[in-house]
């Protein structure tokens, strides 16, 4: 499933996720322009190592991306879920939020997997910060959603509990799973990253509050 837009109005430019997109994807290009040696090269520099835990590849590889569909359905999930989220908290809270889901997402997943010498990158942690408070703050929103059934492509609009809920629940059993397996030591995708962002959203999002010029739009736009 892949969303497409959701039915929460928007009162402000969402200039910060609009930022981050771009950074995400200009970094992603400058990957592609480079050679495998020296691809491997920055991933292993820049990229986070839980056996060899530093700080500020934590902000770093929340910029890095393993591929094409790794980076462009990280940032359509960014584009639809981050600017309420931005709207809601305001730009300079959102930034802050957005890379503390971030930091805690790549926590989860070092505490998960510490002696993993594989190093991880992508945006997928912070955004599921994005989508957890998303879950919180707008449950009434519903969300298009393109569904692939057998060999049809369809639409649907599936309330937002649903779909989030549905996307949390997949994410735990998977790396609960992927334990079982011992899979976290052969790499792969950062389940307890995730898991440990969409949590950290949930509690932020409810701690930061909404900005006051937000709930002043809102007033107007329902007046």
């Amino acid at each position: 499933m892949f969303p497409l837009k959701d039915t929460q109005p928007s009162y402000s430019r969402p200039v910060v996720t609009i930022a981050l997109i771009a950074v995400n994807l200009l970094v992603f290009l400058f990957e592609y322009s480079l050679g495998p040696r020296t691809l491997n090269a920055l991933i292993e520099y820049y990229g986070l190592v839980p056996d060899n835990f530093q700080l500020s590849r934590v902000f770093t590889s929340m910029f890095l991306h393993g591929g094409w569909m790794h980076v462009l359905g990280n940032m359509l999930f960014l584009w639809v879920f981050g600017n309420k989220i931005e709207d809601l908290l305001g730009h300079g809270k959102y930034l802050v939020f957005y890379l503390l889901c971030g930091i805690v997402a790549a926590l989860g997943q070092v505490i998960a997997s510490p002696y993993s010498t594989i190093p991880m990158v992508g945006a997928s942690g912070a955004i599921a910060g994005v989508m957890g408070a998303y879950l919180v703050k707008f449950p009434r929103a519903r969300i298009l959603t393109l569904v692939f059934v057998v060999f049809f492509v369809t639409t649907i609009e599936i309330p937002a509990p649903i779909m989030l809920g549905y996307w949390f629940v997949m994410q735990l059993f998977s790396g609960f799973g992927s334990i079982a397996r011992t899979h976290l030591s052969q790499g792969g995708t950062a389940f307890f990253a995730h898991i440990g962002g969409f949590v950290a959203g949930m509690a932020l999002v409810k701690a930061m509050g909404a900005s006051d010029r937000y709930n002043r739009r809102r007033d107007r736009y329902w007046e």
